[in-house]
């Protein structure tokens, strides 16, 4: 018995005619056939489909066009290693990743609550537990003494004893200890409980602003642009508690050069901070970070 084929359209293939030729009608098919079951992944990728698709139509993208800015994906991803991760990079030089933070704390910032600054690309999993009045610069590191004080509170001004607080900062040379053979394991990093009033307090160093990588495809961007790839002097943290939404924040230098103009944009608000100095040459930082009612989620960290 011969099986030969038929050149007539499958019934059980839902379709009995092309795809006419316009945009429209393109962009419908493309819709059509994203039917995830998960509700909310299916409103993320309608959106993305339609803006991408408006996006094209928009500055009347060329092909040759497509495929450089595919090519450059491909080199975000081909840079991203487990000592860096060139997508978060990308995300923050857009301004993406501030606005995504801006928008998920909306309701703690109606309320006086701290704003959330970027997590970054050199959070490492795994930091040191120290105690309170620590110091988390090794001794070979020099520069300006610094103290870190500060409390942790919910938005009702209340304080959440036995809080955890990570902190992370670059050393006075600008580069974190992953990025810098000279440096201890887990230097300028660390992690602290409060107390029963809901403190903290840490000596460091006063850290220094630097520029973020410009050895990969980000930077070939930020060139392309004629940016600032620098970022000013700042503090990490990542404040949580049993029954609070996570923080992630970063205090900033008010004074650094580099302040206002701050090349990933987390420089918002009230995070600009004076360092204040003493006469004996050391500075002090005092930071209140307010909490969030909510499910307690912490991120993962991009770094080993």
């Amino acid at each position: 018995m011969s099986h030969a084929i038929s050149s007539e359209p499958s019934r059980e293939a839902g379709t009995q005619c092309a795809i006419p030729a316009t945009p429209q009608a393109l962009l419908d098919a493309v819709l059509a056939v994203n039917r995830p079951q998960d509700p909310r992944t299916r409103e993320i990728l309608d959106s993305l489909i339609r803006h991408l698709h408006a996006f094209a139509a928009d500055v009347t993208l060329t092909y040759e066009e497509l495929h450089k800015g595919l090519d450059f994906l491909v080199r975000v991803g081909q840079a991203t290693n487990p000592l860096r991760h060139e997508g978060i990079l990308l995300a923050d030089i857009l301004g993406v990743a501030t606005l995504v933070l801006l928008m998920d704390a909306k309701g703690v910032l109606e309320a006086g609550g701290t704003e959330p600054a970027l997590i970054g690309p050199f959070w490492r999993a795994n930091q040191p537990v120290l105690e309170n009045g620590a110091k988390i610069a090794s001794d070979d590191t020099t520069g300006a003494p610094l103290l870190v004080t500060g409390r942790i509170c919910s938005l009702d001004g209340k304080p959440l004893a036995g809080a955890r607080l990570e902190t992370w900062q670059a050393a006075p040379s600008g580069l974190y200890e992953n990025q810098d053979p000279h440096q201890e394991d887990m230097n300028l990093r660390a992690v602290f409980v409060t107390d029963e009033d809901g403190r903290y307090w840490f000596e460091s160093v006063k850290p220094a602003g630097y520029g973020v990588p410009i050895d990969g495809p980000c930077g070939d961007l930020l060139a392309m642009q004629q940016r600032n790839h620098m970022r000013p002097a700042h503090l990490h943290f990542i404040a949580s508690a049993p029954g609070h939404k996570v923080l992630t924040t970063q205090i900033f230098d008010a004074n650094d050069p580099f302040a206002y103009s701050d090349a990933a944009f987390g420089a918002v608000g009230s995070l600009l901070r004076k360092f204040e100095a003493s006469s004996d040459g050391t500075f002090h930082l005092d930071v209140q970070l307010t909490l969030e009612p909510g499910e307690t989620r912490m991120p993962s960290p991009p770094l080993s």
